[in-house]
């Protein structure tokens, strides 16, 4: 094995960030990153002294395989994994638009928010799901994470601190308290799972995925990311005072220019607060 393949299994090892499945996913492309590197002559290259060329030429390559917008995403997200890793995070473009990769599916044009009414959450009968389902709407989480986390030890007092091995990518973060209703739900939540997850004791992860499925399902709730989308468009409110775009709010091209920097500052925060490290991911959540 050769010194960068070396060095990235090691970083790999250290770095079990995600679930099982984005684990191997990562490595694949981390491996084929280091042939790469290799192929292009810098056969003793070291994880220590990458520099920013060798990233350039690995995505430049890929691109030439004519591979498609959401392959070639997932590899730069790799990538990018890799260099904050090794503290070096600038050595791979934060945006998309400046490795010449064009934008995820694009600027919402119709909302895709979802509520979580009484009535409809009534219908949900496992009380680990309903739950979850409640910390999703309230705090914008993704499904997997809803069920991972553990209320107790998320709970700081003004703050839901998230564990990587919770998240999408392995990225920790916060997401403020600021409501009562958050309160009483996060409440609910730690007296129901005590020390523990919203995953029941006797099932693993991927048992309980089903269980979820088939609970969501026969209440009518099968697209439960649109409490993302709920969430995001009430923080957008929350900050600006104004409705998003996908609401019917002010266009960004149609903001007064004193009020663009407090646009972007805020879809900043909400990616932030949602799991994103891009602020265009905003624009499927709030139009544009």
């Amino acid at each position: 094995m050769k010194p960068l393949a070396w060095d990235l299994v090691q970083l790999l090892r250290r770095n079990r960030d995600g679930s099982r499945a984005t684990q191997y996913a990562r490595k694949k492309i981390v491996m084929q990153f280091a042939q790469n590197v290799q192929a292009s002559g810098a056969r003793n290259k070291r994880l220590s002294n990458l520099k920013q060329q060798d990233f350039a030429r690995a995505i430049q390559g890929w691109k030439k395989e004519n591979l498609s917008d959401a392959t070639l995403r997932n590899r730069v997200t790799a990538l990018r994994w890799v260099a904050e890793k090794i503290g070096k995070p600038d050595l791979v473009a934060k945006d998309n638009q400046t490795l010449g990769l064009r934008p995820r599916s694009g600027t919402a044009s119709q909302s895709k928010a979802r509520v979580l009414v009484d009535h409809t959450l009534g219908r949900v009968t496992h009380d680990h799901v309903r739950h979850s389902l409640q910390l999703q709407a309230a705090f914008g989480l993704r499904r997997a994470e809803a069920m991972k986390i553990q209320p107790a030890w998320a709970d700081r007092g003004d703050k839901l601190v998230l564990k990587a091995s919770w998240t999408k990518g392995g990225r920790p973060r916060e997401i403020p308290i600021r409501t009562p209703e958050q309160r009483v739900i996060l409440n609910a939540a730690r007296v129901f799972a005590g020390n523990g997850s919203l995953i029941p004791p006797m099932k693993s992860y991927r048992e309980h995925v089903n269980t979820w499925e088939r609970e969501t399902k026969q209440a009518g709730l099968s697209k439960t990311h649109g409490l993302r989308h709920a969430y995001a468009q009430n923080r957008y409110l929350d900050l600006t005072g104004r409705k998003p775009p996908v609401l019917g709010g002010t266009r960004t091209r149609d903001l007064a220019p004193d009020l663009r920097p407090e646009d972007r500052r805020v879809r900043l925060q909400i990616a932030q607060e949602l799991g994103h490290s891009r602020i265009d991911i905003t624009n499927a959540y709030l139009g544009r």
